[in-house]
């Protein structure tokens, strides 16, 4: 097996720390720790801490992006076959280790919950072009959405995709105590598809504003 170079080395410790501990509880010192380099290298290959999640979001963003357009460039023009594309473009990121969808969608929504608006204006500035292409369709899918009903819909749907994920590991337990069915990730995911065909082809629609139905 060739060995790691140090850059790597920091991303991979990185991203496993960020997913498990947060971006905020995670100090540059744990990271160097856990991947036996010095703290010096974190400013020499990433120049900070804001610039080093980054780059450990963009290891998945690379791969993730591109295959979710070439997805939605061959689907049907319908929901279902819509919401397929997102969770397909999803197992491309096995390619890195067999933790990356789930860590990607940890991280995705550490990026929420910890504040990290930093992270949100580089996913756009980077990404904005493909985030518009996938917004688009989305919109031609659910013809009975209004564009701000929509925004909501997807933010709400990939709260549960974060939650599914992060809480794996509990549920698998659940499901085999409680069901007797060993489920794995992947399990996860076919379970969530037909709750997100449903959450986004309702055609029910909330008065944000207002608070009324």
């Amino acid at each position: 097996m060739a060995k790691l170079d140090t850059k790597t080395k920091i991303l991979i410790h990185a991203e496993k720390l960020f997913a498990k501990q947060g971006f905020n509880s995670t100090s540059l010192r744990e990271i160097t720790t856990e991947a036996e380099v010095n703290l010096a290298s974190v400013n020499y290959h990433f120049g900070s801490k804001k610039t080093l999640i980054q780059a450990v979001l963009s290891r998945y963003l690379a791969l993730f992006m591109p295959q979710l357009i070439k997805e939605l460039d061959q689907a049907e023009n319908n929901l279902a076959s819509t919401v397929n594309c997102f969770f397909n473009a999803l197992r491309i990121l096995d390619t890195i280790n067999s933790d990356s969808a789930k860590n990607f969608l940890m991280l995705v929504g550490r990026g929420y919950s910890e504040s990290q608006g930093h992270l949100r204006r580089y996913i756009q500035s980077s990404y904005a072009q493909e985030l518009n292409q996938i917004f688009e369709h989305f919109n031609r899918v659910t013809p009975h959405l209004n564009k701000e009903a929509l925004f909501w819909r997807l933010h709400f749907c990939l709260g549960a995709m974060v939650f599914t994920m992060s809480s794996s590991s509990a549920l698998s337990e659940i499901s085999e105590s409680d069901w007797g069915a060993s489920i794995n990730v992947n399990h996860l995911m076919q379970k969530l598809v037909p709750f997100i065909n449903a959450s986004l082809a309702t055609q029910t629609q909330i008065n944000l504003t207002q608070g009324e139905v």
